[in-house]
This record gives structure tokens, C-alpha cells and sequence, in this order.
């Protein structure tokens, strides 16, 4: 017999915990090899390890709910067969791993309160999302030391600092063995005004018909992420209506010769994400973040694609590298991240570092929209359905009505960096592109 450890594995650069959502195997129950153990969720997306062996599983070592490190063995599976091979392979790969990712996050956080360390002085262990949070905020050392843990040997979660972020406007207690601080703290620690405002909500009055929903996790993570969006860009609008006739031909006639070929359905949304792929490369300082005061300007094109999930939410997978693929590349692409994203089967590194987001609002049937940039991207387009119009038509022998497919375009950007000129010149040229597509072309 040989013990093997299941261990929290790598689930993409930026993510370095996760937290136990669901055990799908109890102490006792025999476990096949890939077969799924335990769901996890992280901050960007929910998945579940599956198990490297076959065996039983003989020690569970979190609860549900608990925060655990990338690397931290959270199982322990008894097996017939010599796995130690198998057991130390990990701590080879993933503790570099952990050691780069929180190495990348103490970079990327401004530290705006003390130097928050791994370990304080009376051992209490604070984890890379706790001490993160507590940099943003402004949380000090001596306050995380007063904060009571719910976690795992009384750690620190993140439910914990993010309750005493809330309410610390009360005076903060400090532990008996704790220095005194009294030069420290004179007075309440007050919040940024717009975080008050938007904290003090009306109260929602509820009669007895009415039916309360809780919202999901990840409803919750979407709402926070869209308001702090329009917190933190000055959101503003270019509209233009773009004559899509020859690529709706176009694609009526080759539809079918692609899918036999190619084995792959055909849609709008490949063609169009080509065309804003090119259209970046033009305009390569609508593809930027912004960091304080600083503009990164970003050498991949990475462009995200919004998708509706079952439950109503929206995930954004991305396709890497966009400008480098052709129809055919770009087509694969989409079909395969949307059918895994509905299925609830993408890898976390599959929806991060996108840096150009586009949404289909003309799915749902909509003209338009006015969607809310995904930070910290600084621009999203919207894709309106098509619809068939009356349009004037200019020919030599002079101007005619006749009917012609159009489709309206929304593109929403950050105008602390993007004016108005880079973002109207955004989509003309995008118009230009896609009206002057040749229905001759092969794919």
C-alpha cells in the first residue's frame, strides 16, 4: 500500500488559492483514475480536480468553504501501487509556481498600508488574497493581528478582512499581547467617500408574496466586477451602422463547403472577430491597460468573447493571439470556447489576460447596447443584430432604395485615455473592413 497526496494543482498565473466548494468523494469510496474528487472555486472560475491515481480515499484535509494555497495537499489517497514518483512530482513544479505568482502579486499591489508579511511574529499565516485585500484597503499588520480567523487554526479568510474592512469605522481592538499602537490609531479609519455612497443602499421593502433568490457566487463576483468597472473608467459611447450584405452572402454561400471541409459550423462572430483583430493592429492604443498613471500598451491581441451561461451569468473566455490566426484558426476557436463555457468546462488560464473584449448583444435580438468595459481593458465592442433595411444605394446612373443587411455597432471606451477620435476612428475603420469584404473569396 502507498499514500498518495492530492494537492490544490496550478490553475493558471494570476490564481494562487482556491476555495473548497464541494467534496464529490467521502472517507471510504473508492476513486478511479481522473475521476473527479472535489469542486473548487476561484475567483475566476469554478472547475474540479481530478484524482492522479486510483485507490481509496482514506484522509480529507479541508472543510468546505476553506481557502487553500496552489500546491497544499488537500486529500490523501490510499493505493496499491507505488506512487511516490507521483506524490513529490508536484513539489517540483508548483511551489516555483506559487513562489512566482505571489512574487508577481506583491509587484502589482500598491502598498498603501505596512508591509504585510506571509507570517507575523505570532505565527499566524495570511494567505497571497488576504494579504493582497489587505494592502488595497489600507490594512495594517497590527490590525490583521486583531482580526479573529474563521479559517483553518483560527487563519484569516477573506470573508474575515473583507467584514472587518466593513466595519471598521469602529474603534479597532488590539490584542492584550499586541504593542501599544496609541500614536498609531488616534481616530476611526474612514472608507473613500464613493465606497460609503454606494454601501448605503436603500432598503428593499419586502412583503410576504414577494420571493427572495440568494445570488450566486459568481453573480456576485460579476456585480462587483461591473461596479467597480464604472467606478473606475469614465464610460462613453461611439455608435456606427455598418452594411454587412456581402459578408451575409458570403457566408450563405460557402457555409456549408466550410463545414465539410473544415468540419466546423460557420457563424458571423469569427468573421467579425477577424476584422477587429486587424482593426487593433491599426489602432494599437485601443489595446492598453491603464495602471494609476501609467498606460500599459499590450503586444498580444487578446480578445475576449462574452458568454451567456445556462444560469443566466456571463463568462468571458479568451482567444489568444487573435491577430496571428486565419478564418479557419479563429472559427475553431470560438465554437470551442463557447460549447466548453456552457458546459462549464474552461480552464482558468482560458479566460484571463484578454485585452480587447467583444459582446453579442444581437444574439438576444437587441439593436444595440451600451455594454460596461471589462477592467482593465479600456474599450468593448458591442455587435447588434442584423437586420434586413431599406438603405439608399449609390450607382452611376444615380441613387435607389433597395434592401440591405445592417447591422449597428456599439463601441464603449475608457475616455481617460481613449478620446473621442481614437474611438469613432476605431469602428469607421472596422465599417470600412467589413463592408468592402469579397464575396469571391475563399475561406
Amino acid at each position: 500500500m502507498a499514500r498518495f497526496e492530492l494537492k490544490l494543482p496550478k490553475m493558471g498565473e494570476s490564481v494562487a488559492e482556491a476555495t473548497i466548494t464541494s467534496w464529490l468523494k467521502e472517507v471510504g469510496d473508492t476513486i478511479e483514475l481522473d475521476e473527479a474528487v472535489v469542486e473548487i472555486a476561484t475567483d475566476k472560475v469554478d472547475s474540479e480536480v481530478p484524482s492522479e491515481v486510483e485507490g481509496t480515499l482514506i484522509e480529507v484535509l479541508f472543510k468546505k468553504d476553506d481557502v487553500v494555497a496552489v500546491g497544499e495537499t488537500i486529500a490523501v489517497i490510499e493505493t496499491e501501487a507505488d506512487t511516490s514518483f507521483i506524490a513529490t512530482e508536484p513539489k517540483r513544479d508548483i511551489i516555483p509556481q506559487v513562489a512566482e505568482v505571489e512574487k508577481v502579486i506583491e509587484k502589482a499591489v500598491e502598498v498603501i498600508a505596512s508591509p504585510i508579511a506571509k507570517t507575523s511574529d505570532s505565527g499566524k499565516f495570511y494567505s497571497p488574497l488576504v494579504r493582497n485585500i489587505a494592502k488595497a484597503e489600507g490594512v495594517s499588520m497590527d490590525e490583521l493581528e486583531a482580526i479573529s480567523g474563521s479559517g483553518k487554526e483560527g487563519r484569516v479568510t477573506k470573508e474575515d478582512i473583507l467584514s472587518f474592512v466593513e466595519k471598521r469605522t469602529a474603534p479597532v481592538q488590539i490584542a492584550a499581547n499586541t504593542a501599544p499602537i496609541k500614536k498609531v490609531i488616534t481616530k476611526p479609519i474612514e472608507k473613500p467617500l464613493e465606497k460609503t455612497v454606494v454601501s448605503k443602499a436603500t432598503p428593499v421593502s419586502i412583503s410576504g408574496s414577494d420571493e427572495i433568490i440568494e445570488m450566486s457566487r459568481m453573480g456576485k463576483l460579476v456585480a462587483k466586477h461591473m461596479v467597480d468597472s464604472l467606478q473606475t473608467s469614465a464610460h462613453v459611447q461611439s455608435f456606427i451602422e455598418i452594411d454587412v450584405t456581402n459578408i451575409v452572402n458570403w457566408r450563405n454561400k460557402v457555409k456549408d463547403a466550410f463545414l465539410k471541409r473544415e468540419g466546423e459550423k460557420l457563424t458571423f462572430t469569427p468573421i467579425f472577430m477577424q476584422a477587429i483583430a486587424t482593426t487593433i493592429k491599426k489602432y494599437p492604443l485601443i489595446n492598453i491597460a491603464v495602471n494609476g498613471d501609467t498606460i500599459i500598451k499590450k503586444k498580444n491581441i487578446n480578445l475576449g468573447m462574452a458568454a451567456a451561461l445556462p444560469d443566466g451569468n456571463l463568462i468571458v473566455p479568451v482567444i489568444k493571439n487573435a491577430d496571428q490566426l486565419n478564418l479557419v484558426g479563429i472559427t475553431k476557436a470560438v465554437n470551442d470556447l463557447a460549447n466548453r463555457a456552457r458546459n462549464n468546462a474552461l480552464k482558468p488560464d482560458e479566460i484571463q489576460d484578454g485585452t480587447y473584449t467583444v459582446t453579442n448583444v444581437g444574439s438576444f435580438g437587441s439593436i444595440t447596447g451600451t455594454p460596461i468595459i471589462n477592467q482593465p481593458q479600456v474599450a468593448i465592442l458591442a455587435l447588434g443584430a442584423i437586420r434586413k433595411l431599406p438603405a439608399v444605394i449609390e450607382a452611376e446612373e444615380g441613387d435607389f432604395i433597395g434592401i440591405r443587411q445592417k447591422m449597428m455597432v456599439s463601441h464603449s471606451y475608457d475616455h481617460r485615455v481613449v478620446n473621442g477620435a481614437l474611438g469613432g476612428m476605431f469602428i469607421k475603420t472596422l465599417k470600412d473592413i467589413l463592408e468592402s469584404w469579397d464575396v469571391n473569396q475563399d475561406f
